[in-house]
């Protein structure tokens, strides 16, 4: 019986199982499994070379793995040796790993809009922020900017991958959160649309969005707000770049387009979207 899963830590909150089942019952593929693997970041060496051993074909991988997971593959494709950071791999019974990084490619066909000549603002340093910031890159974008909490992060990405580190937001065409901020969801979340402005400016809203440098003003600054966390309702940033009238994409979508990816490179197989983004829709309230 072939087994899928997602390594992280947290993984509760992930839509993955839901989504990849979902694909295996539209393509009538019996036996198949994907399944949650929580793994702390000092047993995932061990736990991923004992996967392929144990039935695993292959695993998604989450915060705060990505990195790590590169440098345990035995082989690894060209844009996840280049962004530094693996979400795919594939796993074989003899013990051998394979890194592939489809968080890139995923955020741009996610992203439904020419990126060529934005200017873009990456918050976080993590790995899915060096996907994004090499995804953007890669697609023309002008010029690449890049924020985190901790500058001496920042500054090492974007020297690493070509971008340039700036010490708060600032203004730019698309901005794209790859920070964990967000993930815990807020009181009042799941209000409708029109209640954005208003969710936007509860306590909570202010003090996710501080987390971040950004105030509820310095959003409208942003014309296109991708948000890499999804979770039921809104989160706090996409709701204040709702309330200013900005384009805005959730993590869900993202996450739909990058497991089509991972899904296509384990199985062969077209993936099959719509029930993949109808499962990742239906199991919002799923922890």
């Amino acid at each position: 019986m072939p087994r899928l899963g997602v390594l992280g830590w947290p993984v509760a909150h992930s839509r993955s199982p839901a989504m990849h089942n979902a694909a295996f019952a539209a393509l009538g593929m019996e036996g198949w499994r994907y399944q949650h693997l929580p793994v702390p970041p000092q047993l995932l060496a061990d736990t991923v070379r004992g996967l392929g051993m144990s039935g695993f074909i292959g695993a998604n991988v989450t915060i705060p793995h990505k990195e790590a997971a590169l440098a345990l593959a035995d082989d690894a494709r060209e844009a996840a040796r280049a962004i530094g950071a693996a979400n795919t791999l594939t796993l074989a019974p003899g013990g051998a790993i394979g890194a592939e990084n489809t968080d890139a490619p995923g955020l741009i066909s996610a992203l439904d809009a020419p990126v060529a000549g934005m200017r873009a603002l990456v918050l976080g340093a993590g790995g899915s922020a060096r996907a994004a910031v090499w995804a953007l890159l890669d697609a023309g974008a002008q010029e690449v900017l890049v924020w985190n909490r901790t500058p001496e992060r920042a500054r090492l990405l974007a020297s690493e991958l070509g971008a340039r580190a700036v010490a708060q937001p600032q203004p730019a065409d698309l901005l794209v959160n790859c920070t964990a901020v967000g993930m815990a969801p807020a009181a009042g979340a799941g209000a409708p649309p029109e209640a954005a402005e208003g969710l936007e400016r509860s306590a909570s809203g202010v003090s996710a969005l501080n987390q971040l440098s950004l105030t509820f003003d310095l959003v409208g600054e942003y014309s296109y707000v991708a948000d890499m966390v999804y979770r039921a309702g809104s989160t706090e940033l996409l709701a204040a770049a709702r309330a200013h009238g900005a384009r805005t994409l959730d993590g869900l979508d993202v996450l739909v387009a990058q497991g089509a990816l991972s899904f296509e490179l384990w199985t062969g197989r077209r993936a099959p979207l719509a029930a993949m983004r109808a499962a990742a829709r239906e199991g919002q309230q799923v922890v």
